[in-house]
Parts: C-alpha cells; sequence; structure tokens
C-alpha cells in the first residue's frame, strides 16, 4: 500500500452526476492534489464486451457529461496502454489505521448478532423468556439493521460520513452497554432493536468511506478486502469469544467485550476518519441534493413488514392471519418505492433514494445484487445449521462448539491475506465462481448421508473452512464491484444497498430452510408442523437439518450459476485505473460499454 509517484489526471466535465454545475459537485477526500482529482472521479467498472466477445470489468477515469445511471463516465483502454497506481492520501500508517478501523465496524456488526446466538439458553434464563420468544434477541437487532439501511447510507453521502460512522457507532457503544443492565424481556428486545439502529448507521457508512478515500488499485483493493474479511470473521470470534466467556463467566460480560470493541471503533473514528467538508450539504449547502423522506419511508416499512413476517412465520405459524397481510403490505410498499425513485430520477427536479436505472441499463449490476443475495442466504444458513447441528443434535456444549468454529478464524484471516492479491491478478468471475461454489459445498458435506458421528476432522473441519473462504472471497469482490459502479456522493448509499439485500437475502433464506426442516422433522415424528418440538438427537431431527443444509446447497448452486452466466469472461476488478484518452463511456452501462469497447479495438487495430 505504499505511496506511489504523482499522476496527472483529467479533469470532469462541464455538468456532474446531477446535470448540475462544476460547482455544486462534490469534492473528494484528500489534502494532495493530485489525489483528489483521482478520487473525485472514482472508477467503476465497465461491462465490456471486446469484438472476441469476452467481457472485460475496467476500472477507468471519469470525465464528461455522466449517464442517466448516475454513474462515473470512463474509458476504453486502448491495447498497449500503460495503468497507474495512484498515491496514498494519507501517510501509510494513517491509510491502515482507517481500513482497521472501517473494517471494524462490519465485524463488531456480525459479532453482536452471532455472540447473541451463541447466549440465547442463558439469557432466556435469566430473564424468564420463553422458548418460543427467545429468537426475538437477535431477531430485534436484525430487524432494525436491516430496515435502516438505505436511509442512514443516504443521510451519510449528504451530511457526511465521518459524522454518522462516529455517531453510529457511539450509540452502539452506549445500548451494547446498557442491555445486560435491562432484566425484563420487553425492554432487553428494545434495546437490542437500538443496537442494530446504531449498525445500519456506521456499517454502510464505513464502506462510503472507503470508496471515496482510496482510488482504484492496490489500495482500494487491500482496503476492500479487509472490510469483505471483517463481516465472516465478526461472525466467527462472535461464537468464539461468546463461546470462552460463557463458560467461566456471566453473559453480561459477552455484551461488556463487544461494548469495549465499540467503543474503540468509535474513538479510533474521530481520530482518524477524514472530516466531512467534503460532504455535499456541508460544502455546498445550497445544494438542491436532499433526503427522499418519501422513498425512505417506503422501503423502510416495506423492509420491515418483510422482514418482521418472516421472522415470525416459522414461530407463530405461517396460518397466522398477520403474516399474509404483512407480506403483502411488503411488496405493495416495495413496489411504490420503486415507482416513486423512477419518477423522482424522470423529473430530475430531486434526486431519488436509489437510481432505480442502473439497473436496468447494467446487467452486471442487477446480476451483482442477485448474487449477493444468494450468497447471504447460502453462507448465513450454513453457519445457523451448523451451530445447531454441533448444539442442538450432537448435545455439545458452548465451549465444544466454539472448538468446532475455531478452523475457520484460521482459515478465514489466511484467506483474507490472499483475497487482496487474488482480486489484484485473478479474473473477478473465476474468484466469485469458485467462491460460492466453496459455501455450495460446504453445505454439501453436511447434507449427504454422511454418519453424524464420523470424525470432526474428516468432515466438519473441511466443510467450516470452505465456508469462510468462499465468504472471504466473495464479499470483498462484490463489495469492490458495486463501489466501482457508484460515484463518490453514493458511496454509503452503495455499502448500505450491498448490506440491505444480504439482510433479505439471509432472512428470506432462513426462513425457507427452517421451514423445510420443521416440516420434515414433524413428518418424521408424525406430527403436524407447529407440533414438531424441537431438535433433539432423533433421527427425525437429523433429517430436518439436512435438509435445511441440502436447501443451502441449491441456492448456494444457484449463486455458482448466477456467477457463471452473469460473469463470464469478467476481467480483473483490483487493477489500477489505465491511462486513457478514448471517448467516455457510462460505467456499468452494458450496451454503450461493449458499443465502446468493439469501435477502440477496431481503432487500435487500424493504427
Amino acid at each position: 500500500m505504499g505511496a506511489q509517484p504523482g499522476v496527472s489526471h483529467t479533469g470532469h466535465g462541464t455538468e456532474d452526476v446531477e446535470g448540475k454545475p462544476p460547482g455544486s459537485s462534490v469534492s473528494s477526500l484528500g489534502r494532495v492534489s493530485s489525489y483528489a482529482a483521482a478520487a473525485e472521479k472514482q472508477d467503476h467498472v465497465e461491462c465490456n464486451e471486446t469484438s472476441t466477445g469476452s467481457n472485460v470489468l475496467t476500472p477507468a477515469p471519469s470525465r464528461g457529461p455522466t449517464s442517466p445511471v448516475g454513474a462515473h463516465d470512463g474509458a476504453v483502454p486502448e491495447r498497449g496502454e500503460e495503468t497507474s497506481e495512484p498515491p496514498l492520501p494519507y501517510s501509510k500508517a494513517r491509510c491502515i489505521a482507517l481500513v482497521i478501523t472501517t473494517s471494524g465496524a462490519a465485524f463488531q456488526n456480525i459479532l453482536s448478532f452471532q455472540a447473541a446466538v451463541i447466549i440465547l439458553p442463558p439469557i432466556g434464563r435469566d430473564l424468564g423468556v420463553p422458548d418460543a420468544r427467545l429468537q426475538w434477541i437477535v431477531s430485534s437487532y436484525a430487524l432494525s439493521f436491516g430496515c435502516f439501511l438505505l436511509l442512514w447510507g443516504r443521510v451519510a453521502d449528504l451530511y457526511g460520513k465521518k459524522r454518522v460512522f462516529v455517531l453510529g457507532s457511539a450509540w452502539v457503544t452506549i445500548t451494547t452497554a446498557l442491555c445486560p443492565l435491562i432484566r425484563n424481556e420487553i425492554g432487553f428486545d428494545l434495546f437490542r432493536g437500538l443496537q442494530g439502529l446504531g449498525a445500519a448507521a456506521n456499517v454502510p457508512t464505513a464502506l462510503g468511506i472507503l470508496g471515496t478515500t482510496f482510488a482504484p488499485g492496490k489500495a482500494k483493493t487491500y482496503a476492500f478486502s479487509a472490510y469483505g474479511a471483517g463481516a465472516p470473521l465478526g461472525s466467527i470470534f462472535g461464537t468464539i469469544i461468546a463461546g470462552f466467556i460463557t463458560t467461566r463467566l456471566s453473559w453480561s460480560w459477552v455484551f461488556g467485550v463487544m461494548a469495549i470493541i465499540s467503543g474503540v471503533i468509535t474513538v479510533a473514528g474521530a481520530l482518524i476518519i477524514p472530516s466531512d467538508k467534503s460532504a455535499p450539504r456541508q460544502s455546498h449547502p445550497e445544494s438542491k441534493a436532499t433526503i427522499d423522506w418519501v422513498g425512505a419511508f417506503l422501503v423502510t416499512v416495506g423492509l420491515f413488514a418483510l422482514l418482521y413476517a418472516l421472522t415470525d412465520g416459522n414461530v407463530a405459524g405461517w396460518n397466522a392471519p398477520w403474516i399474509p397481510v404483512l407480506i403483502v403490505v411488503s411488496v405493495a410498499m416495495v413496489v411504490a418505492f420503486v415507482y416513486w425513485q423512477h419518477r423522482l430520477e424522470s423529473r430530475g427536479d430531486r434526486a431519488p433514494l436509489i437510481k432505480v436505472s442502473m439497473f436496468r441499463k447494467s446487467k452486471k449490476f442487477s446480476a451483482a445484487m442477485i448474487l449477493m443475495t444468494l450468497f447471504f442466504s447460502s453462507f448465513n444458513g450454513f453457519l445457523v445449521y451448523a451451530t445447531y447441528f454441533y448444539q442442538s443434535y450432537q448435545g455439545l456444549g458452548t465451549f465444544d462448539t466454539t472448538l468446532r468454529f475455531l478452523p475457520t478464524g484460521v482459515a478465514g484471516l489466511l484467506t483474507a491475506l490472499a483475497a487482496s492479491q487474488l482480486l489484484l491478478y485473478v479474473p473477478t468471475w473465476i474468484i466469485l465462481l469458485a467462491g460460492n461454489a466453496c459455501v455450495a459445498i460446504a453445505n454439501l458435506i453436511f447434507a449427504i448421508p454422511i454418519d453424524p458421528n464420523t470424525s470432526y476432522f474428516a468432515t466438519g473441519m473441511i466443510a467450516m473452512s470452505l465456508s469462510v473462504i468462499g465468504s472471504d472471497t466473495t464479499w470483498p469482490s462484490l463489495t469492490l464491484f458495486t463501489s466501482h459502479c457508484l460515484p463518490p456522493e453514493d458511496q454509503a448509499l452503495g455499502g448500505a444497498l450491498v448490506n440491505a439485500v444480504g439482510q433479505v437475502g439471509r432472512a428470506v433464506g432462513l426462513a425457507i430452510a427452517t421451514a423445510v426442516q420443521m416440516s420434515v422433522m414433524a413428518h418424521g415424528r408424525g406430527k403436524g408442523v407447529q407440533e414438531g418440538g424441537p431438535v433433539m438427537k432423533d433421527q427425525p431431527s437429523l433429517d430436518g437439518l439436512r435438509a435445511g443444509f441440502w436447501f443451502n446447497f441449491a441456492i448456494g448452486a444457484g449463486a455458482v450459476v448466477v456467477a457463471a452466466l452473469a460473469f463470464r469472461g469478467s476481467g480483473i476488478i483490483g487493477k489500477p485505473q489505465p491511462k486513457s484518452k478514448n471517448s467516455p463511456v457510462p460505467a456499468c452501462d452494458d450496451k454503450r460499454a461493449s458499443q465502446a469497447a468493439v469501435t477502440a479495438s477496431v481503432a487500435s487495430s487500424s493504427v
């Protein structure tokens, strides 16, 4: 990540991404003038099809008027042209500290979620929570987190990423520290929801900070690889930390440790993250950039209704009258949200929360969001059912279960280091194909009828390691792709979008997998679904768990198919930007990028 010699860059044209004069555009972070120009022209991935038919993901500088998509423009590199490695915006030490701080937000978020799963039984005993409602200790956090991601992402882009990150982290610290002091079920669930609200602010904002601070090149690739490792490692270490603490101390100490981690992230963010002077509402108070409150209301209510229905469906029963009502409301709200966003974008007088034309104009961007949904569903489902298998079916204690998650921590750290290099030298489609295949195979190992008493080292350790290898390669690839597809002023919103679709994938996948598992288990016991009983050490329970793993495998296999069909032939996403003087082409605009690639190929052949 060392600094490279300065490189001159071409400036923007007469309009910015919203069609406004240059005076109202967003200035980039950084003190070095040569870097400022590069960061403001945040590169994206072009989905180019060369004359030979292969697709190339090409980071390219932004120039000239932008497309209606709202992404930056890019140029198609000519044959034999050189690529430039942009200089670091700050000292190497500060850049490393910045990456660790922002990655810590993703780590702490998933750690809070997974640690709570491990300590549910002792919390339930101390607070007198019935088993049927224990899941809300986890779900209340996930519900508020998933519902407010898009709103907080937009707020961060408009009013300052550092401000939202620090305030969100501080809020997480306070609510986490107060959770053990709440000694009743409703209050505890409420504070868990408030905890998720703070995480919804700092997690997507962390991605936005990385996206605007680093220009495309090695440093940005390393940064996104580190951030990408944060979530899966948080899941692994959440299990490990909670397991070790609860075997020796009270579950309250788990929240104490999480509060300390969040507090460190808060202080580090205040000291290390660059200032918010480049935020539109900070640098240009007269800017028309505002929050689309109507759109925010529609998408937040829609997500809340959907996630609540999916969460409560397997507890209250899918025949409960409010479940189908909530699903209908969620669909209606999402449809209204899409219509409203399209209307705002067509009128052009106000900025929508999300530019829906981006999904229409870029097949690869749409495919990336679908792939993120499937990946989250398969990977999260694997972790949940692996925990069920060891704790509920095999009857292992918290400590023994924790030991079985240890290899995943080691594999995750090694994969995170390797991923930063893979993104620089290996085509993106191969990384996505291999990563999702690893997650699918991990589920398959548990799904096939192997003797459950087989040695952990022969099956379980292999599956655990494969799952985190797949996640630590897929997640950074997709987040880096999304960052390249969006302009600087939408980076936090982009981080919110990838997390939001992931949360939807997690909730939908787990709801369906649980329904399948409970149905198979109840059938094996000769009972109705609602009377099937809990997972225990019997054959119906094993059959039900395997059915859940089969479903997760099918989702993972679907992700492999999407990666193969949509990204096949894609180039290297992590390489530095090319030096090019070609005409601009909107990034992530498949059709125009393809035409430009053919034109460039013909032109270079005639030289």
